[in-house]
């Protein structure tokens, strides 16, 4: 696990001032307060959807459900608006919706012990293809307009869903840097064999965390709803990638037992920069899926490189120890 700040965090410090520097020599108007206040608008639901993917591959889990579990709880806002429902009460049955979305992973995942990749591959198709029957492909607009200022009205310099990311990520880091569930998530992603024998109760902890994720997608559909003033289908295509992408990247271990805040948050800024100033000075959609899938490639062979380091240090170590 690691704590405090890491080499592998000062690389993507660099990384992220190295990509504003060349920003502002192609794009001087990208790198203005302007225009960064308003492209931070668009980093909110990604932000909220990582912390508990950092959760889930700190145990060795993956959601590839995501970017679903958001567009089926957007729908699920939208319909219930349409039907009259006031729209304090369609957000919390999103919330709800992504929730019970989360613990059918979960308890796929941990009841019936199905590999996570399988699982929420399957659900990312279904939970899809329910959305778009549900909403028959269609968008769902009308929304208030106070439901609509929600992710513009600022408070101290952030705005609500700002707010809302920096509660779940204090959240987040004292669950797993600090409670004694954080060492059960890593116990679990370092060795689940171990720790099914050592009595932590591993199938309920999945559920649970599947589920939190869920909720959290729940959340994420609310923002990005009043973001955008529609709910549909096509919502969040793409958002497990990137989720992915800025975990492994913020130097979490994709086979598990490992995994950091700070880096996440700061892999987090520059996969969101990365991606806005690919649209910005390229204006193709089609060359920020490569790009994404570029940076995660280059996050993995870096992480298999360090620790094909950190074990041939050991071997050496351990030889001059013996010697």
């Amino acid at each position: 696990m690691s704590k405090g700040w890491t080499h592998r965090d000062t690389g993507l410090a660099i990384l992220l001032v190295g990509l504003l520097l060349y920003a502002r020599s192609v794009e001087p108007n990208f790198v203005t307060l302007r225009t960064q206040t308003l492209l931070a608008g668009h980093i909110w639901e990604l932000a909220l959807i990582c912390l508990p993917m950092l959760l889930i591959i700190v145990t060795g889990g993956i959601d590839l459900s995501v970017g679903a579990m958001v567009a089926l709880a957007a729908v699920t806002l939208g319909l219930l608006h349409e039907r009259g429902l006031p729209v304090a009460v369609a957000c919390a049955a999103a919330v709800v919706a992504g929730g019970l979305m989360g613990w059918i992973n979960g308890r796929l995942i941990g009841g019936l012990r199905v590999h996570p990749l399988i699982v929420t591959l399957a659900t990312m198709a279904a939970f899809r293809g329910v959305a778009e029957g549900l909403s028959r492909a269609r968008a769902i607009s009308g929304y208030p307009d106070g439901f609509l200022r929600m992710s513009t009205k600022t408070f101290l310099g952030l705005t609500g869903p700002g707010w809302l990311f920096v509660a779940i990520l204090i959240l987040a880091g004292y669950v797993l840097t600090r409670s004694v569930m954080g060492r059960w998530l890593i116990a679990l992603g370092t060795e689940e064999r171990a720790t099914r024998f050592s009595g932590i109760p591993v199938d309920r902890l999945k559920t649970w965390l599947y589920t939190a994720c869920g909720a959290v997608c729940g959340l994420a559909a609310i923002i990005l709803v009043s973001r955008n003033n529609t709910a549909k289908a096509d919502l969040a295509v793409g958002m497990e990638l990137e989720a992915i992408t800025v975990v492994v990247l913020g130097g979490a271990n994709i086979n598990g037992g490992s995994g950091s805040i700070a880096g996440t948050v700061l892999a987090l800024f520059l996969v969101h920069l990365t991606r806005e100033f690919v649209s910005w000075h390229w204006k193709q959609s089609e060359i920020i899926l490569i790009v994404m899938g570029a940076l995660l490639l280059g996050s993995v062979a870096f992480q298999r490189l360090i620790e094909s380091r950190n074990r041939v240090a050991s071997a050496k170590a351990g030889g001059t120890t013996h010697a």
